[in-house]
């Protein structure tokens, strides 16, 4: 898997290429600013890359803007965003697309490596990682913005442990249910929004997970 790392602390950057590699991965850039961002991103298609919110010049939103951009010109380059924060608005803009590959972490909250890289290569596959903290700020949105109105608790709860990247058998261990019981589930959440069954299970578990994140009308 070639990998673009994205993050202007010289420890953390070189911390995250040597784990990267650790896993049998390459780096193909690590930069530290805006632009260098953009410019990796762009020029060397990488199958994931991993971008810090706040890069120089201004340390405002530079890697979300550079990453925003790249899957402009590239729909569906998968990104997996660092920041020490929850800024809602960052993580509705990087769904905004409406594509998968996309992933928001915290940093404070990486406290694993395996943890951190299934979420990497989740993001790497076209799925989602999404920060529980993340989830939790999303669905903050009033309820008449809330295009998922007729699910029930439980299936919002099986819809949220998706979004985390999870399986099925993994959602199935969180809430102490059957495998079998969350398969029902997620057949019926894709019912309500729409999804048909020929998009294919990986297509509809991604935009089942962004229509509920980003509060679109309906899944088309």
């Amino acid at each position: 898997m070639r990998v673009v790392i994205a993050e202007d602390l010289f420890l953390l950057r070189d911390g995250l290429v040597r784990l990267v590699q650790a896993y049998g991965h390459t780096v193909v850039a690590a930069v530290g600013t805006g632009p260098e961002t953009l410019e990796a991103l762009l020029g060397h298609a990488p199958d994931v890359a991993i971008v810090d919110v706040r890069l120089p010049p201004t340390f405002s939103d530079e890697g979300l803007q550079a990453a925003l951009a790249a899957r402009q010109q590239r729909p569906g380059l998968p990104v997996l965003i660092l920041s020490q924060h929850v800024e809602q608005l960052y993580a509705r803009d990087l769904l905004a697309d409406g594509h998968g590959g996309v992933g928001y972490q915290l940093k404070d909250r990486v406290l694993d490596a395996d943890q951190f890289m299934d979420a990497l290569d989740r993001v790497a596959g076209g799925g989602t990682a999404l920060d529980p903290a993340v989830i939790a700020k999303l669905l903050g949105r009033p309820a008449h913005a809330d295009p998922l109105a007729t699910l029930t608790e439980r299936e919002r709860s099986v819809l949220a442990l998706m979004a985390e990247g999870l399986s099925n058998a993994a959602i199935a261990g969180r809430l102490y249910l059957s495998e079998g019981a969350i398969s029902k589930y997620t057949t019926t959440i894709f019912a309500k929004l729409g999804l048909a069954a020929d998009d294919g299970d990986t297509n509809r578990r991604v935009r089942a997970v962004l229509t509920y994140l980003h509060g679109t009308d309906r899944a088309t």
